[in-house]
């Protein structure tokens, strides 16, 4: 418990006590009474902030970005084109914006939006979500909740105490694929669910770009693997199973390949892959990966998160040639499994498996088997088959996909969570900042499982989780 919890680190957030204590919850109509756009603010506009934005651009009448915080000058101008926003509501930080909304509620009382999209990075969504909860907006955070789990305490009262709206990038539960196979399951037609068997096939060189070069390569600078990558993985293995609850976990993983140990005799000294004598032989070149899509016309992941505006030659070959996605991956300063099993036990007797590995040519195209005690689902994130023992029948499902990433998750969750803003109705999203937290705690519980080597009561990690939070606040 100790490793995962940080005394120093939870001195710096937000103290619960601070915030308001009447509820801010209302449905948000215009003027003649009907139901009026909901207006956001976007708080980093890098790949999720633009996910979640384009909602707003295919559905104008449901949606509308009114205000953007974002350091980049070529990613402000974009978004100012795109969604027409006032030059007054631009902002180069989230405390600009913060401090410009506080004066306008002082002032006029009156917030610059309905609601916030949190889409910074993961070390500071404590501290953005739970400032502005307090200030009254509804509050959509990426995932995940926060990088530690005394912190994911902290938002689990903050956005309690604030009672705004709450929802989570736990988009995996709002992909058509997901929501049909939940429905199934709800129906009881199979009988009762007691192994679910998932694995994340994160794809070589997705990893190679997020978690050996990228913002997510290092544990103290964001947060370890499974947390990051997969957290809503297990979300929809306890939401599947639900109101059964996780009693025990247990986890192995390592980093096995992405260090220098590995790294080919044949690429000598080489540090870049712009210098590296093996580049053309090797999976991993980042020429491979980045210049030579450029060369082809893509303009999009994985090469659009290298440069501010739009990709070309000479501006991703500077990246290559400067920054950490040009480096080799076996002398990069990663320091995250690149794979990892987690074992479930739940309340009910049910268990779950779940695998997450780099090493795949499918990129995050999850594989997934439900067993029932009368039936089977077998899928792939796009389509389905539902054997049913009993009649004898096996059905291939494939629900319709509206586009977006995650199979249409990401669409899903943002249609859902204006939605809930709009009627303020926080059941709408199917989950709530409690049951956000409890699956934060299982994937928490799974990484102490791995580096302590034992297998983790949930019951008992949670409660001395909170036991050392109180300590903390008290002293």
């Amino acid at each position: 418990m100790a490793s995962l919890l940080s005394k120093s680190k939870w001195r710096k957030s937000v103290r619960v006590k601070d915030l308001p204590t009447e509820p801010v919850i209302a449905e948000i109509q215009d003027d003649a009474g009907q139901g009026a756009p909901v207006t956001v603010a976007i708080i980093g506009c890098g790949q999720r902030g633009e996910a979640y934005a384009e909602y707003a651009l295919r559905f104008p009448s449901k949606c509308r970005v009114v205000a953007i915080a974002e350091p980049r000058p070529a990613t402000r101008k974009r978004f100012v084109q795109e969604h027409r926003i006032d030059q007054t509501l631009l902002f180069k930080s989230w405390e600009d914006l913060l401090a410009a909304s506080e004066e306008t509620i002082n002032t006029i009382g009156t917030k610059l939006a309905d609601a916030v999209l949190v889409t910074v990075q993961d070390n500071l969504h404590l501290q953005v979500a739970t400032a502005f909860a307090k200030q009254g907006y509804h509050i959509l955070c990426e995932k995940p909740m926060a990088t530690t789990l005394e912190e994911c305490i902290a938002m689990e009262a903050a956005i309690k105490e604030a009672n705004v709206i709450f929802g989570m990038g736990h988009v995996l539960r709002y992909s058509p694929y997901s929501k049909a196979i939940t429905e199934i399951v709800r129906s009881g037609r199979l009988g009762k669910l007691v192994n679910i068997v998932q694995v994340e096939p994160v794809g070589y060189y997705h990893f190679a770009h997020s978690y050996v070069r990228g913002n997510w390569r290092k544990e103290n600078d964001s947060c370890f693997s499974l947390m990051t990558k997969c957290c809503h993985d297990i979300d929809i293995l306890c939401h599947w199973l639900s109101p059964s609850t996780p009693t025990r976990v247990s986890s192995f993983g390592s980093l096995q390949h992405f260090n220098k140990e590995s790294k080919p005799e044949a690429a000598a000294d080489a540090t870049r892959c712009l210098d590296c004598p093996m580049e053309k032989e090797c999976e991993y070149s980042a020429k491979r990966i980045y210049l030579d899509r450029v060369a082809r016309g893509h303009k999009g992941w994985p090469v659009a998160p290298l440069v501010d505006g739009v990709p070309d030659i000479e501006n991703v070959t500077v990246a290559l040639e400067t920054g950490p996605y040009g480096l080799c991956v076996y002398e990069s300063d990663n320091d995250v499994c690149d794979q990892q099993v987690v074992q479930l036990q739940f309340s009910n007797g049910s268990t779950a498996s779940f695998t997450m590995v780099a090493f795949t040519s499918a990129i995050c195209e999850r594989q997934t088997r439900l067993h029932f005690t009368h039936g089977e689902i077998i899928g792939d994130m796009n389509a389905f088959t539902v054997s049913d023992f009993r009649k004898g029948t096996k059905d291939y499902i494939q629900p319709k996909n509206e586009g977006g990433g995650h199979g249409g998750g990401d669409l899903g969750l943002i249609r859902t969570f204006i939605e809930a803003v709009r009627t303020g109705n926080q059941e709408l999203l199917g989950t709530d900042v409690e049951d956000v937290f409890k699956s934060h705690l299982v994937v928490f519980a799974a990484e102490a499982s791995r580096k302590d080597g034992r297998v983790v009561d949930c019951g008992k990690f949670e409660k001395e989780a909170r036991e050392l939070v109180a300590v903390a606040i008290a002293t």
